[in-house]
């Protein structure tokens, strides 16, 4: 049995079996608790012990560490990473060297450079990256962003000739152009081509300068991790050194500062899902330092139509920043993104944000209206057996598929394909998957088998079109090659890092615990149970009133503050505000949250279980 009171600020190992968390096999939720993985590992303990002494670090900050893989040797860099230690080589990347040498050429000429990047956070972000520092250059720079309706992903011919029309003599496409030879090798004697992508593609490369890309099968460096925003930065850095080696540089000329632009990194990281591991947690780390002087004025405008006060962090890119860029791909201007980005004005920087903030709650409105009906097709394709779900609509919107897509994954935990029928009949959608299911890799099997139109991604995410009236083979081709998705458990365990007494839920272990962000994707907040809960007062809070406040009562008569977000029609809500106050075990966050001078700990409700 698990005790249910512990030291101040102190985890709980689990046991030598594996029983749930607190008993917990059914929550509110109707999820089963269990320990993270390596929890329940008497050596993990050690090494955690061990890297506290060595650290000088609270033990359950040391346990945490260990739990996540870090050794005592890469530790410190992760504890406080810096581009000293964590940077890599570009020339590590194929083709690297020939794009930086072409584009150093293309500065000192004082070339004018077209940027084609994708309509998404990575693309604007990559394509500002670049724009940015060819600028500071000296260099002439035009974008283009495409239409997600009218033009669709990728490089499409007109567009790349229309920025060759204006003068570019060297296009950079950013976040797309690997599957795209068809087309780039049609620009062959018209202008030079650089790809800087990292999506995955078994075709034939084009025949273009270079295309530099972690994830061709010939790239050995290791970074097939990054998104295009950092590939970009680190396009940037080579492109830089090669320019210093050309004697470019001068005293009145100096070489760029390029650490600035590590906020659009961080930003294009957190909203790709790239793993927070390695040198993505050091790009988002830097990062966010630099968002949080507010210094770039596109985002610092939409950090204020976002209502981000405090400092910026991982969540606020995902969750604040991200949805309002993607927006204007998803179902307005396509480079509204981009455009808010690159401003340097902030009275129109205002303007655009506040664009895009209202472009996102239009967003927000044509998602809902798909959702229901799509989580109704999807739980019948469950019940009938299918592993994959695969859904297609008339009247729904191709901008806002994708994000269907990952609510469904979500709530059936099956890898989910959402798709919207084009005026012509065709489908175009998106796809997500869940984790150890590489969808990209099927998709792109499906397009080789003549399946698809279109098609390519992730592994956790991807895109694609076809022809109505494949869609039923193209469902079991994806049942087929991805047969374990019939076998996942209806929803996934909630997986607990620690169990912690509401005396010891402090601001002090808030804080302890915080050192290990920034948190996401490959480096999860670490989430904790509270057990044998007693509940005081319940209150909603809030301009709409859906959030719910809960005061905690502990042993020793403290009291620690809680929230439940999107109350309304929730079911732990329902549990919270039970008037008859029966104790509950709580998993969540715990944060620690400063307001006027004093800092104190709030915790999260993420789930709830009956005691």
């Amino acid at each position: 049995m698990l005790p249910t009171t512990m030291p101040e600020g102190t985890a709980v190992p689990a046991p030598t079996a594996t029983p749930a968390v607190l008993n917990v096999e059914h929550s509110v939720n109707a999820r089963r608790w269990s320990w993270r993985e390596g929890a329940d590992n008497p050596t993990i303990n050690r090494l955690g012990a061990a890297l506290a002494q060595q650290l000088g670090i609270p033990e359950i900050v040391g346990r945490l560490l260990a739990m996540r893989g870090v050794s005592p040797e890469h530790a410190p860099h992760f504890l406080a990473p810096t581009l000293r230690a964590l940077m890599p080589d570009p020339s590590s990347l194929t083709d690297m060297d020939k794009a930086a040498a072409r584009m150093a050429q293309a500065v000192q000429a004082g070339e004018t450079i077209g940027i084609f990047g994708d309509y998404d956070v990575d693309g604007a972000c990559a394509s500002a990256v670049l724009a940015a520092f060819f600028e500071q250059l000296g260099c002439s720079v035009l974008t283009h962003i495409p239409d997600r309706m009218t033009e669709g992903y990728g490089p499409n011919l007109p567009a790349l000739e229309a920025l060759v029309a204006q003068g570019a003599t060297l296009l950079v496409c950013v976040d797309c152009g690997t599957a795209s030879a068809a087309i780039l090798n049609q620009l062959v004697g018209k202008a030079d081509v650089v790809v800087l992508d990292h999506h995955k593609s078994e075709d034939a490369l084009p025949d273009i300068l270079a295309t530099v890309n972690p994830n061709r099968a010939d790239c050995s460096s290791g970074l097939g991790h990054i998104c295009a925003a950092a590939l970009s930065f680190l396009a940037t850095v080579a492109t830089r050194r090669a320019l210093r080696e050309n004697g470019f540089f001068t005293a009145t000329h100096p070489q760029p500062d390029l650490r600035p632009l590590l906020d659009l990194v961080a930003l294009a990281t957190v909203c790709d899902v790239m793993p927070l591991q390695g040198v993505n947690r050091l790009f988002v780390a830097e990062g966010l330092k630099i968002m949080a002087a507010r210094q770039r004025v596109g985002v610092a405008a939409l950090l204020e139509i976002a209502g981000v006060t405090k400092a910026p962090d991982a969540f606020s890119c995902g969750f604040a920043l991200g949805p309002r860029i993607n927006a204007g791909g998803r179902i307005a201007e396509a480079a509204l993104g981009l455009r808010l980005l690159r401003c340097p004005d902030a009275h129109e920087a205002k303007q655009m944000a506040e664009r895009l903030d209202a472009v996102n709650r239009r967003r927000q409105d044509v998602e809902a209206d798909i959702l229901d009906r799509a989580m109704e097709q999807a739980a019948e394709q469950k019940d009938a057996g299918h592993g994959v779900i695969l859904l297609a609509g008339k009247d729904w919107h191709p901008g806002v598929v994708g994000i269907v897509a990952g609510r469904i994954k979500e709530r059936f935990n099956r890898p989910a394909l959402v798709g919207a029928q084009q005026e012509d009949g065709s489908i175009k959608g998106s796809g997500r998957s869940v984790a150890g299911l590489d969808l990209g890799t099927v998709i792109i099997a499906a397009r080789q088998a003549g399946l698809l139109k279109t098609g390519g991604g992730h592994a956790m995410a991807a895109g694609f079109s076809l022809e109505a009236d494949k869609l039923s083979e193209f469902h079991a081709f994806l049942n087929a090659r991805l047969p374990q998705a019939a076998e996942l458990p209806p929803t996934v365990d909630l997986t607990i890092d620690a169990v912690v007494a509401v005396t010891g839920a402090t601001a002090e272990l808030a804080t302890d615990m915080a050192a290990l962000a920034p948190f996401g994707a490959g480096n999860p907040e670490p989430l904790i149970a509270l057990p044998n809960v007693h509940i005081v007062r319940t209150d909603r809070i809030g301009r709409d009133a859906n959030t719910l406040r809960v005061q905690i009562r502990a042993s020793n008569g403290s009291r620690l503050k809680a929230l439940l977000f999107k109350a309304d029609n929730n079911p732990l809500a329902l549990v919270l505000e039970d008037a008859t106050r029966p104790p509950v075990h709580l998993a969540g966050y715990l944060r620690a949250e400063s307001w006027n001078g004093r800092t104190d700990a709030t915790f999260f409700v993420q789930d709830v279980a009956h005691a």
